[in-house]
């Protein structure tokens, strides 16, 4: 059964989930998408980010990732 569009505006703003409406088999996030890279870093670099993640509880990948992030956030 499909849901009118009104239906499905009032399910939303009224807080209710409104997934099982939609067709989320071919959904992505453009922005989100993933890209491989592979770079070298001096070892003690390396050792230090391990420490640092290691003391978050995140992953190597993690903390790179975020550090990266802020950087590029602050401009």
């Amino acid at each position: 059964m499909k849901t009118k569009a009104s239906d499905f505006d009032k399910k939303f703003d009224a807080g209710e989930s409104v997934v099982t409406h939609l067709d989320l088999s071919k959904a992505r996030r453009p922005a989100e998408e993933q890209k491989r890279i592979n770079m070298e870093i001096p070892v003690w670099m390396l050792a230090a980010l391990d420490r640092e993640a290691r003391r978050l509880g995140v992953t190597r990948q993690a903390i790179i990732k975020m550090y990266l992030a802020e950087r590029l956030q602050a401009g």
